[in-house]
């Protein structure tokens, strides 16, 4: 059902259902932060939630939240960072159009960040997990999350693990992750502080006053229309637009028809109801994109395109792989692992989620090669120079680290991953370094804020695990504390 969008007068509301100094739209990660914030600032604060409890994507997310610049995490496992050496990374790491001016903010208050969460109540196990993976099979807090430690990264900013994960046990990859135990602390924060929450809420649109000013929303719950006040400040926290087909078609058209790691009520309805009052926009079209094969399988052997030519180090973030296939590859490729390499990869300690057999095996790379459909000798020539180097411990060509560097043997395999990907909108509402929704005339909407994948945050074209977590958190502490009147 698409909700009418278009603001509603202050003047037409006879009598309000709610009111609250701060109304906050979504119980996401943005969303449990503004209301901590907002409380602890002395607001009444007041959630509105779409579904039937709190979470959002968060609660179902692998839980890192991406922090740097020598938290104590980081100290205790024994890695030293600083906020110009986190933003180095950062700033090449999160693509063409990234924000320097609000990297640096996030950089600058990381540590103190990191503080707040394990004030907050957010558990961290101070143990490093080495391996490659989507996420630590165990309880461990901290790992590389961005291939800070893959060329080019590497030459770039000297490498150090940021992607932080809240401890856990008994986690189950892809059903049952962390992100609860970022999400559960964070809710029981702000309910002890004082916050209230309405759920089975869906908002609608915004209600302004006569001198433009946001005071309210229009919401339905049960099928009835409801009016809720907000005395200070609106903060919107919904989502991303992943699951709007339209918007998606608009705005982020690669990913059509392919969302992951996003939830249904990612629909962009915050979005939207802010574009009627005028609300600016950044980075619509950015996203990020995951490839769906264990990183185990990756480091082992080496990736392909339809050329039959290498085009990424294969121990990079999954998710850059991701992005260099779908954008830059047509969305083929194909990886190319010898049985013992396959045979390594599925003894690891891996869970075998995104384990993938071969699609095809062959004694050698010329059959291989004429399997797949590659034209003849490409992926003989891609293999021959890839051995050699391998033998000699290198890998000029793309920089693979010397630890994963074998040369490929027989029987070899492919791995057909033509249309293995899919992902999730990063781009949203403009806002200020205060979470305060700009209007394309570049000045604050008055009493509206927004945090979180509702907005435009760290990430243009580029991406690493926890930015979303991170800067959902982060600038949703900003929302609350301004929203509450507290940050003026």
């Amino acid at each position: 059902m698409t909700l009418d969008v278009t603001p509603m007068p202050a003047g037409s509301v006879t009598a309000w259902d709610h009111e609250a100094d701060v109304v906050i739209a979504g119980y996401g990660i943005a969303g449990a932060a503004a209301a901590v914030e907002a409380s602890r600032a002395g607001a009444d604060v007041l959630v509105l939630e779409r579904t039937g409890s709190w979470g959002g994507a968060a609660a179902m997310a692998g839980g890192f939240v991406y922090l740097g610049g020598g938290t104590a995490l980081q100290k205790a496992c024994g890695f030293d960072d600083s906020v110009e050496n986190m933003a180095a990374f950062l700033n090449v790491a999160m693509g063409p159009g990234a924000d320097e001016e609000r990297i640096a903010d996030y950089c600058a208050g990381s540590v103190a960040h990191y503080d707040w969460l394990v004030d907050c109540g957010v558990p961290f196990k101070a143990e490093f997990f080495a391996e490659p993976g989507w996420e630590p099979m165990g309880e461990q807090g901290l790992m590389y999350s961005g291939g800070e430690n893959s060329y080019p990264f590497n030459s770039i900013a000297a490498p150090v693990p940021r992607g932080h994960v809240p401890q856990m046990s008994d986690k189950k990859q892809g059903e049952a992750s962390a992100g609860y135990m970022l999400m559960k602390p964070l809710v029981e924060t702000a309910e002890a502080a004082g916050a209230r929450a309405l759920y089975d809420v869906r908002v609608q649109c915004l209600i302004v006053d006569s001198d433009g000013r946001v005071v309210g929303l229009r919401a339905r719950r049960y099928g009835a229309d409801m009016t809720v006040r907000a005395r200070t400040g609106v903060v919107l926290a919904t989502g991303s637009f992943a699951y709007n087909d339209s918007m998606v078609a608009r705005y982020a058209p690669r990913i059509a028809g392919r969302p992951a790691a996003s939830v249904e009520q990612h629909d962009g309805q915050a979005i939207q109801m802010a574009q009627a009052l005028g609300a600016d926009l950044a980075h619509m079209d950015a996203t990020e994109v995951a490839i769906f094969i264990d990183p185990q399988q990756l480091v082992r052997g080496i990736l392909v395109n339809g050329r039959g030519q290498r085009y990424v180090p294969e121990d990079t973030y999954p998710g850059r792989v991701g992005q260099l296939t779908l954008y830059h590859q047509d969305n083929t490729a194909y990886l190319i692992i010898d049985g013992d390499a396959q045979e390594e990869a599925m003894a690891s300690l891996s869970p075998q989620l995104m384990m993938r057999p071969p699609t095809w095996v062959c004694e050698t790379v010329a059959e291989l090669e004429a399997e797949i459909g590659l034209a003849p000798g490409s992926l003989q020539a891609t293999v021959a120079a890839y051995n050699k180097g391998a033998a000699l411990g290198e890998d000029p060509l793309l920089h693979k680290k010397p630890q994963w560097l074998r040369p490929i043997g027989s029987p070899v395999g492919a791995i057909d991953l033509r249309e293995s990907t899919g992902g999730f909108t990063l781009g949203g509402l403009r806002t200020t370094l205060d979470a305060e929704v700009l209007h394309v005339n570049g000045k604050p909407i008055a009493g509206l804020f927004a945090a979180g994948r509702s907005a435009a945050g760290l990430a243009a074209w580029g991406y690493a695990s926890g930015i979303s977590l991170g800067d959902g958190s982060f600038y949703g502490r900003r929302a609350g504390r301004a929203a509450s009147g507290a940050a003026k």
